[in-house]
């Protein structure tokens, strides 16, 4: 089949087009499923570039999240037919003509939601979901900051913090991400150069953020911790900036703070199967009724993988950058 293989680690020249990769082979509990849309993740990147470490499972093509129909089922499956629309999240193998994952992690797409922007829900909203209240314990009428506000999990957060009555402040590199970040329901948007800390203790009328959901990582702890408030919480979603840094235990204790990590890729298939299904019954039929939708920065063909790296690299994107495989199935 069609699919990306990594040929090495290092820049866009490693990336390679294959049409000779063995198809997936589909176990008892499994569904295979023709890919239509891949999303691209900063995890691919990462990956990419030898600074990701794969979980075990892998598969050599790389890929989180998708979106297709089922071709085929294991004989103990009864969640899902052949011919359904689904998406979800895997540990690999994404970017392909065909991929076979366990049916329990599978997503029927609602009618009226395409394929491609179903491509584009899976990473960003149950990353965002499972931060901000999954974590965080995010409640009604809380604040909460969200760095790297114009990527698709920071839009993903803003969209469900102000549907659950929150306050919404987002943080950016570029000024026109945080004016666009305003059509998802941001309601303060800072520069990270702007004094951004101070920014958010008076938007709050002085008493700093319940929440904060740091991409960025080390750089951002002194200034996370300064800016949060009184029993408030940080969860850690990324570390695009290092992972290694010194943390002020004292600030952290005196405003009986809390400091969360999380990643999805790595969970047990059990998590990822009640996530999943969490994310079918409570998720999707928002975007079904038109309350929440996701952004679409690009579409690129597979033959353009090299491409999307690059503009993602830049981080020119303002959303999810969508790779389009089989297309409109």
């Amino acid at each position: 089949m069609r699919a990306i293989v990594y040929a090495g680690t290092g820049d866009i020249g490693v990336i390679g087009v294959r049409d000779d990769v063995a198809d997936p082979k589909v176990g008892t509990d499994d569904a295979l499923v023709e890919v239509a849309y891949a999303g691209l993740n900063r995890a691919d990147i990462l990956e990419r570039r030898g600074l990701y470490a794969v979980p075990a499972g892998a598969v050599p093509t790389p890929g989180m999240e998708y979106s297709g129909v089922v071709r085929a089922i294991g004989e103990r499956v009864t969640s899902v037919a052949v011919g359904d629309r689904v998406c979800g999240l895997v540990v690999s193998g994404a970017h392909a003509a065909y991929l076979s994952t366990n049916a329990g992690t599978l997503s029927r797409v609602p009618s009226g939601v395409s394929l491609r922007d179903a491509a584009a829900i899976p990473e960003a909203f149950m990353t965002a979901h499972d931060a901000l209240f999954g974590r965080a314990g995010f409640a009604l009428g809380e604040s909460v900051v969200i760095h790297a506000v114009g990527s698709s999990v920071g839009l993903a957060a803003t969209a469900l913090a102000k549907a659950a009555g929150g306050v919404t402040i987002g943080t950016s590199r570029n000024a026109s991400k945080l004016e666009r970040a305003k059509e998802h329901g941001l309601d303060y948007g800072f520069l990270l150069e702007d004094g951004w800390g101070g920014r958010v203790i008076a938007a709050t009328n002085g008493r700093g953020a319940d929440v904060i959901l740091d991409f960025v990582g080390a750089p951002m702890i002194d200034n996370n911790l300064a800016a949060l408030a009184p029993r408030g919480r940080i969860v850690q979603i990324g570390s695009m900036g290092g992972a290694n840094g010194k943390i002020n235990l004292g600030l952290l204790m005196g405003k009986r703070a809390e400091l969360h990590g999380t990643v999805l890729r790595s969970r047990s298939l059990a998590e990822k199967t009640l996530l999943a299904g969490f994310f079918t019954r409570a998720l999707l039929p928002m975007f079904e009724r038109g309350e929440l939708r996701a952004e679409i920065d690009s579409v690129y063909p597979l033959d353009r993988m090299a491409e999307a790296h690059t503009h993602m690299e830049a981080d020119k994107n303002f959303g999810k950058i969508i790779i389009e495989i089989a297309g409109d199935l």
